[in-house]
Order: structure tokens, then C-alpha cells, then sequence
């Protein structure tokens, strides 16, 4: 049912945009339409859309890292003028559009998760691979960060995050290693958190693993790549944001316009599935993705980010 588009060639850079290719195709955005980015980052995407709706069109895109949109701005405006950069929430999208004049978009795009930028940046403490401090927020200008969260929250809590949010199935066992630690001093630091993590929860590991199969490190390192999402998760109301924007998603888009989740958690994967579900069986959707489409093999051999994404879509109903 889509328009086959020629394939691009990989991006030489390490910010490679997350299956480019696919979501040109089923987005097919055209000159005129109004395209929206829900997740700017490092604009891989979104050049991609402006370019393709050209000067007569317009894109939209959001992000909560206001640090991104400097060098975005740039990026684009190398193309042309038609787009506007908001530094916040796509769950606030329809006051954005309403701002612009618009009374809706054609193509929409939300990216989910974090991106390689930030996690290469060890002071944003995204990664337990760089020593930095636990912040994790996408907005460094507001809210609590993780080692707030860590000092403050009960155990119950914490291990609720990260069963929920990581699939870490020794959640309680390291909730009560974090709790019974700032008894002592307070988690301030990624590395800190990893060697607790990995106390608290070791690994059996497989030392010869058949070929496919996790690493002995990865295997190692597991619960701790769960709980770092899962306290991501948290600390940036991912999930409540997701499902704001599930929930006017019918509302913004214009009739037969189209929509694609990148989604990287199964939590996420689940909202995105089950809303566009009921609005099937609502009509307000004409068209839904039967089932998710994942990065080819050679994608996940080029851009080891796309390995667990999965993509949906929808098309509004005329």
C-alpha cells in the first residue's frame, strides 16, 4: 500500500537516524504537507521530512534536550526556512501546532528513548559504560535528578520502576541494596551505581554461548543496562508523556495522515500497540500496522541503537 522510495545511502557519522529508510517509506511525506518530529535529537529525521515537504511545506519538531537545538537549527536551515524548533514535550504538540496556525499535521514521527549524543556525554549520566554524575534528565533545566530519585524514593517504588520499566526481574533485591546504601552516603555517580547493581544482582554467566547468543559481558552487564532504563524512564515521565501523545495523536493529525513509534522498551511497545488497536476499533484510524517491523541485519550491524527498536503505524481515517 506505500510507495516504494529509493533507499538512502547509510550516514558516515555516528548519528545515524533509526531505520531512515522504513519510516521515509511509510511516512511518504510530499511537498506541501506539514510534517511533525517529535524527537528532534541530532535532526536525522527531520532533515529528511523538510526536505522532502520542500518550502511550500513545514515541519514541526519537538525536543526535551534543549542542547540539540542549536546545531539542528543549522542543519536545517541548510535546506530551507520552513520548519520551527519547541524546546519541550511533544506531549504538548497540539498548542504547538495551534501556535503555528496549523489545524493539524500530515506525517508525525516519535523516535522514543534517548539519543547516541546523549549518551555519549558522560556528565548527562545516561550510560554505566562513562563515569559521570546520575542525572538523566533530558531537560537538565527542571525536575529531580536520578540520584534525587535514588535518595528519595522508597524501595517499593524504586523496585515498581525497574520491574516495569527495565523487566529486571531482581528489582526488590537491588531497590533494598540502593536503600540499605544511602544509609551510609548517597549514590551520586553512574560507575557507583553499576558496581552496586552488579552486586546485587550477579549473573550466572554462559561462558561459551552459541553464536547469536549474548556475550559473557553482556550477559554480566544486563541487569544493570535494565535498571539504567528503567531510572531514565522515571526520571523523564517517558511513559506518561507517550501516552499524552497517544492520546491526542487522532486529534492532531489531519484525515488520512500518517504516524510511526519507534518504540525501544516493551512497555512503550505495548501503549503504542493498544492505543492504535482501540482507535481502530473506534474508526478513527483507517489503517493499523499488523504487527511491529524491526532494522534490517544490516542496519543492526551498522547502528547498534536500532537493535531492539520496533516501529508502528497508523493512518487516520479519512
Amino acid at each position: 500500500m506505500f510507495r516504494r522510495k529509493p533507499q538512502r545511502s547509510t550516514p558516515t557519522n555516528e548519528h545515524i537516524p533509526v531505520m531512515i529508510n522504513q519510516v521515509m517509506e511509510i511516512l511518504d511525506p510530499r511537498p506541501g504537507e506539514v510534517a511533525v518530529d517529535c524527537t528532534l535529537g541530532f535532526a536525522g529525521h527531520s532533515m529528511e521530512f523538510l526536505k522532502a515537504v520542500g518550502p511550500d511545506g513545514f515541519l514541526i519538531a519537538c525536543d526535551l534536550d534543549g542542547l540539540n537545538i542549536p546545531a539542528a537549527t543549522e542543519k536545517l536551515a541548510e535546506i530551507n526556512s520552513s520548519f520551527h524548533l519547541h524546546h519541550g514535550n511533544f506531549a504538548g504538540l497540539p498548542s504547538v501546532l495551534a501556535e503555528k496556525g496549523f489545524d493539524g499535521c500530515d506525517i508525525l514521527l516519535a523516535d522514543l528513548g534517548m539519543s547516541s549524543m546523549q549518551v555519549d556525554e558522560a556528565e548527562r549520566g545516561f550510560s554505566f559504560m562513562r563515569d559521570g554524575p546520575l542525572d538523566m534528565r533530558m531537560d537538565t533545566s527542571r525536575g529531580r535528578t536520578a540520584a534525587e530519585l535514588l535518595m528519595t524514593l522508597p524501595a517499593e517504588e524504586l523496585a515498581k520502576a525497574f520491574a516495569e520499566f527495565g523487566d529486571e526481574p531482581e528489582a526488590m533485591r537491588i531497590a533494598e541494596a540502593i536503600v540499605s546504601h544511602r544509609e551510609t552516603e548517597p549514590l551520586a555517580r553512574t560507575t557507583e551505581l553499576k558496581d552496586l547493581i552488579m552486586k546485587a544482582a550477579p549473573v550466572k554467566v554462559i561462558q561459551n554461548p552459541r553464536p547469536g547468543e549474548p556475550s559473557p559481558w553482556q550477559q554480566q552487564i544486563r541487569p544493570t543496562a535494565r535498571v539504567f532504563q528503567a531510572l531514565r524512564i522515571l526520571v523523564n515521565r517517558e511513559l506518561a508523556s507517550l501516552q499524552e501523545l497517544l492520546r491526542v495523536l487522532p486529534w492532531i493529525l489531519r484525515p488520512g495522515g500518517r504516524a510511526v513509534m519507534i518504540s525501544f522498551h516493551s512497555g512503550e511497545d505495548r501503549l503504542v500497540k493498544a492505543a492504535f488497536k482501540e482507535g481502530m476499533r473506534t474508526g478513527l484510524y483507517s489503517s493499523i500496522s499488523e504487527d511491529f517491523v524491526r532494522p534490517s541485519p544490516i542496519e543492526r550491524f551498522q547502528n547498534p541503537r536500532s537493535r531492539s527498536a520496533k516501529v508502528r503505524w497508523a493512518i487516520r481515517a479519512v
